[in-house]
């Protein structure tokens, strides 16, 4: 198994295949994104190496990330290749929904589990103020796409920023209960995207399970997964299931189980933590296995105990050196 000098187990790989995105929600992108050279991307055939080796020690859940993975040319040949990983148990996709309706059946043929779909508004302008796109519609022609497909659980993750859209919790947990989904609060990461992070801007889970817990009473879950970053709770009247990622404000570092590679082969322990080990060099230079097992090995060897611990001492958001849709959710 990998494990940290914490003794906490990984079986979690959160895989970047692109920093490319179609939208440019501002908690997420800056406001004129340099891409990767292609050349410094990961083939298809290097991801599916590295998640063998990584599938050999003990991670057994793979989800796709990008930036917007749905904008990497031929995703289901990737989703087929690793579906075909001997040890790989659960495989999902992150995503914002834009082009999951063209593709949903196609993923789910692959060998695709699940998907989480990213949706902070149900209004047309706002969405458009918050991600600079204007594709609603087509976010949501994607989630009744991915139902269709029997791509289930089918999460929405929402990011509620003061302000901005807190307003719209209840709403977002209507559709859910509505339509069979599990709407998940996240609140928003303290991460240095162009200074725009400020904790007043943060809509605690404290707050939200208040709130919807006084229109629809709700129960706390007993995790099936004690290492999973939400908390769940089922409604009182057997209608569905809300989540709450409280990132900020109960750091759930003491149970991570997440690695994550970086499009361009970057492993990171560690979300806010800048230090990246490149397995991209030495997968091209030659390197075996056990190499580059070792390389990981020893990038959770110098694992701190939580970069989210220490930012909630210092209320002040990780300056770092990538931004979040090159590190990958």
């Amino acid at each position: 198994m990998l494990k940290d000098g914490f003794g906490r187990v990984h079986d979690d790989l959160r895989l970047s295949v692109t920093d490319r995105c179609n939208l440019r929600c501002t908690y997420c992108m800056p406001e004129d994104p340099v891409w990767f050279p292609r050349d410094r991307m990961l083939t298809f055939e290097e991801i599916r190496r590295l998640v063998g080796i990584l599938a050999s020690v003990g991670v057994r859940k793979v989800r796709l990330t990008g930036g917007e993975p749905l904008v990497r040319r031929d995703l289901p040949a990737l989703v087929r290749m690793l579906a075909e990983v001997p040890g790989i148990e659960d495989l999902s996709l992150t995503t914002n929904g834009v082009l999951l309706a063209r593709h949903a059946r196609a993923l789910a043929a692959a060998g695709l589990r699940r998907v989480n779909i990213s949706l902070d508004t149900l209004r047309p302008e706002r969405f458009t103020r918050l991600t600079g796109r204007a594709r609603l519609p087509e976010v949501l022609a994607g989630l009744a796409a991915a139902a269709e497909a029997g791509l289930s659980p089918i999460k929405l993750n929402a990011v509620l920023l003061r302000g901005q859209n807190d307003d719209e919790a209840e709403d977002l947990v209507a559709l859910g209960r509505d339509r069979g989904f599990e709407v998940r609060f996240i609140e928003v990461m303290p991460l240095d995207n162009q200074a725009a992070w400020d904790p007043s801007r943060v809509v605690s889970g404290a707050e939200l399970r208040r709130r919807i817990g006084a229109r629809w009473p709700i129960v706390p879950e007993v995790p099936a997964d004690p290492s999973a970053p939400a908390s769940g709770y089922r409604f009182a009247d057997g209608r569905g299931w809300v989540g709450f990622v409280d990132s900020v404000t109960r750091p759930f570092c003491g149970d991570c189980s997440r690695l994550r590679l970086t499009s361009d082969g970057g492993v990171r322990v560690c979300l806010y933590d800048d230090r990246e080990v490149d397995l991209r060099g030495p997968l091209r230079s030659g390197a075996d296995d056990a190499g580059l097992l070792a390389l990981v090995q020893g990038a959770l060897a110098a694992k701190g105990r939580g970069g989210a611990l220490d930012l909630l001492q210092t209320r002040k958001p990780a300056v770092l050196t990538r931004t979040m849709h090159q590190i990958g959710g």
